[in-house]
């Protein structure tokens, strides 16, 4: 497949072992961190970006070999090709890129991965379909990424002003105990006050006691010095 070299060698054109060791660290791939054994050859996102813009048209059989890899650069670059493609494509195209994505899943295995494609495929797919049911399957798995993936595809809900499922599946989440979906949905939580500061009031005023002290404080980040400082007394005065 001579498109997928190209590419591959077009990519590999930035990479930097200095950057490389930094990515490595940054991204927890240490033994027993969230992201063990991902290779990192050192390219930076906009140097991907640029990449995979030049490559925008590989076919499904290419991006599977990207997503495949044991790149990580090469997985992100795969997925930015796939959200390009979502962007340009009609419906029929749409569902089979949202449909090829979820083949793919367990090769989102890092949280910017996650973060570049989630809303932009499968937010955009089940908001357009207006059936959110997959949502609460993955928000239900024992996969971190598949929760990931769940409570960051609401964004694309959020962005069409609707955040009944981002509140639900804040809900569903209160007892996670992995950090990295403290912060995703306290950032999900923290786009609907944006948008609607009542509904994020009232599930403060339900839920600040007993939700995880990341989640709490990414929630509560743009509110005001008096609502922080409520929200967190209530945190230590009501904890179980």
């Amino acid at each position: 497949m001579p498109k997928l070299i190209q590419a591959q060698k077009d990519l590999r054109k930035f990479a930097s072992r200095e950057k490389s060791q930094i990515l490595q660290r940054f991204f927890k791939t240490g033994s027993g961190q969230y992201g063990a054994g991902d290779i990192f050859i050192g390219v930076k996102v906009p140097e991907t970006r640029l990449t995979s813009k030049k490559h925008k048209d590989l076919s499904f059989k290419e991006i599977s070999h990207l997503l495949k890899s044991g790149v990580h650069e090469d997985r992100l670059m795969g997925l930015l090709i796939l959200v390009d493609q979502y962007k340009r494509a009609d419906q029929l195209k749409r569902k089979k890129i949202f449909q090829f994505y979820l083949k793919y899943k367990s090769r989102m295995n890092n949280w910017d991965l996650v973060d570049t494609s989630a809303p932009q495929i499968v937010g955009e797919w089940l908001f357009e379909t207006d059936d959110p049911r997959l949502l609460y399957k993955l928000v239900k798995s024992k996969n971190l990424w598949d929760r990931r993936i769940a409570v960051l595809a609401t964004f694309a809900f959020l962005r069409k002003g609707r955040h009944q499922e981002t509140i639900e599946l804040s809900l569903l989440l209160l007892e996670d105990k992995e950090d990295l979906m403290h912060k995703a949905t306290g950032w999900m939580l923290r786009e609907v006050g944006k948008r609607d500061l009542k509904s994020l009031v009232k599930f403060l005023n339900q839920n600040a006691h007993v939700m995880p002290r990341t989640m709490l404080r990414y929630s509560i980040e743009k509110l005001s010095p008096g609502l922080k400082k409520r929200y967190m007394r209530q945190k230590y005065l009501l904890a179980p």
